[in-house]
């Protein structure tokens, strides 16, 4: 690790434009600078400016920047309106790091894959213009979907993705003031540049994530994994789903492990409301899911895998 600066923020206005990278859990930035992919030559800590709690907002509820991830999870108001968070949270990592792990740091964890965590591997996200060695190499855990001749690594987070199946807004501060912008489009495509993995400007900090009145629907988080504890997804499915009458009267949906970004495909959602459930009809929505996805060959086995899941969670979600 390289040596740096350090500083404490003692409010937001300290953390709005710091001349340094802001660190709280750091349970994959100190990871990163271990390895010498991030070396910053500063840090500003921000643990002791608040946002560290979860109140009411409205109909919803607003989760500050600074939660730790293991309290988020087991806070009686999310469990009860909004389990689906809780349980994504409680699939991801182990109870150290989500002790440690915030909010705002879950969402700005860096889309890898073990090429960029590696300096001697080309990586157009690390090293823009020096190639992508996942293409052609080892990569049984990379997308399928929104790829990019630049990068075909995946985000790992689950949180993220019930967030977006939810509905939810990240608020962020800036120096031109404050911004929301819907979880589902927070992060990007890799596209010509994928050294970038979200949409924060210079300056800006995640303040809170903001979740809508809670619904009176079936929430499911599906996450198939090689191994049953602390491993990315392979593939996952957030959904949100109400019955009315026999019918499939609301759907939302996000996919985590297939993509560079958690994934919706409000085609899907379309398709099934208003339908009645059935084998050919959840067919027909793993269709449209993928009918752009593309392997690698290594990880041409996602392909099904997502189908199956995909068809897994629409049965346990419209059973009666």
């Amino acid at each position: 690790m390289k040596a740096f600066d350090y500083a404490r923020a003692t409010d937001l206005s300290d953390a709005i434009g710091a001349s340094g990278c802001l660190i709280a859990g750091g349970t994959n930035l100190l990871d990163l600078m271990k390895l010498e992919v991030e070396t910053p030559s500063a840090l500003v800590d921000i643990t002791r400016i608040g946002l560290n709690e979860i109140v009411p907002e409205g109909d919803g509820l607003r989760i500050g920047a600074l939660v730790t991830n293991a309290a988020c999870a087991a806070d009686p108001a999310v469990r009860r309106g909004w389990p689906l968070l809780s349980r994504a949270i409680l699939a991801g990592a182990s109870p150290q790091l989500r002790n440690k792990a915030t909010t705002a740091g879950n969402l700005c964890q860096r889309t890898r894959c073990s090429y960029f965590m590696d300096n001697r591997s080309a990586c157009n996200k690390r090293q823009p213009g020096s190639g992508c060695a996942a293409i052609g190499g080892i990569n049984r855990n990379h997308a399928i979907l929104g790829t990019s001749d630049a990068c075909i690594a995946t985000y790992p987070g689950d949180m993220a993705v019930a967030l977006a199946a939810l509905g939810a807004q990240v608020e962020i501060e800036g120096p031109g003031g404050t911004r929301h912008i819907p979880v589902a489009d927070f992060h990007r495509l890799p596209g010509e540049d994928p050294s970038r993995d979200n949409v924060l400007e210079v300056g800006e900090v995640i303040t809170a994530v903001l979740l809508p009145a809670p619904v009176e629907a079936r929430q499911i988080y599906r996450k198939v994994r090689d191994r049953a504890s602390y491993a990315f997804a392979l593939v996952s499915v957030a959904a949100v789903l109400r019955m009315q009458d026999g019918a499939i009267a609301q759907a939302k949906l996000a996919f985590g492990g297939v993509a560079h970004k958690p994934w919706i495909d409000p085609r899907v959602d379309s398709l099934l409301v208003g339908e009645t459930p059935s084998k050919a009809l959840f067919d027909k929505a793993a269709d449209l899911l993928l009918e752009g996805a593309e392997g690698q060959g290594g990880n041409d086995f996602k392909i099904p895998l997502a189908r199956r899941t995909l068809a897994a969670v629409l049965a346990e979600a419209t059973a009666e």
